[in-house]
């Protein structure tokens, strides 16, 4: 398959007239939805790109997320990249696109923006030592992204642990709070930025506290308890989510 039906990326101003221009790169959708592990193509094509020249890069985020070694790429060769480098996230930073985000010399977040931080996942097949072998791999993928975000926040290994455990989703001012971003895209038609409140929530808390809600209507008597499924099966059924 040709490199290009693998890009994810987008240059909106390549231009090598002005050495010190503005470029612009669009990282929108799914980061390597083609495989980029183990491909030599992609990975060169994009640092190829991204060092064709050396003026401020400004870069536009709107992701998911996605592959996590291509984030680690992409976030190596933005560290490496001698000019500015602004991000601006104007949808959502989640996953691995949030990694990716940390490399920005200045971090901007649209005042609707989101950003989601979480653990690694695979797929992994075989035995019981195949099986440890995953959970080892996924456990070194965590450090190395905690170290990302460890740089950029400051925030404690323990905190960012935490925060990844309970899959953490931040509004653009609790980012700011947190350290994971630097400000607020400003309106210029206004002249200030929004005037939001900060807030962050775990999804596996909000999936915890329905739980315990459950739990305590199926002690109530069979009369009291809530029409529609079985509180059992409600339980089960979010129960094997949690796991």
């Amino acid at each position: 398959m040709p490199a290009a039906a693998r890009r994810f990326w987008k240059w909106t101003n390549q231009t090598g007239e002005e050495p010190s221009a503005e470029r612009i790169l669009e990282l929108y959708g799914t980061i390597a939805e083609e495989s980029w592990f183990d491909d030599d193509i992609t990975p060169a094509a994009f640092r190829e790109e991204l060092f064709a020249g050396s003026g401020p890069v400004t870069i536009w985020i709107n992701s998911p997320g996605g592959d996590c070694i291509a984030a680690s790429q992409i976030y190596t060769m933005l560290m490496d990249y001698k000019g500015d480098v602004t991000v601006k996230v104007d949808g959502i930073a989640a996953s691995a696109a949030s990694v990716v985000a940390m490399a920005g010399t200045k971090v901007l977040m649209a005042p609707t923006a989101l950003m989601m931080i979480h653990n690694p996942a695979t797929v992994a097949f075989g035995d019981h030592a195949d099986m440890a072998k995953a959970i080892d791999m996924l456990s070194e993928v965590k450090e190395s992204i905690i170290n990302a975000y460890e740089i950029k926040t400051g925030l404690s290994h323990a905190q960012l642990s935490h925060m990844m455990d309970d899959t953490t989703w931040m509004n653009a001012k609790k980012a700011i709070e947190l350290g994971f971003a630097d400000d607020i895209l400003a309106d210029e038609k206004r002249g200030s930025a929004a005037d939001t409140e900060g807030y962050a929530f775990s999804a596996s808390a909000v999936e915890r506290t329905l739980m315990n809600k459950l739990s305590g209507k199926a002690s109530c008597k069979p009369e009291k308890q809530p029409k529609g499924r079985p509180v059992d099966e409600l339980k089960a059924s979010l129960y094997k989510k949690l796991l």
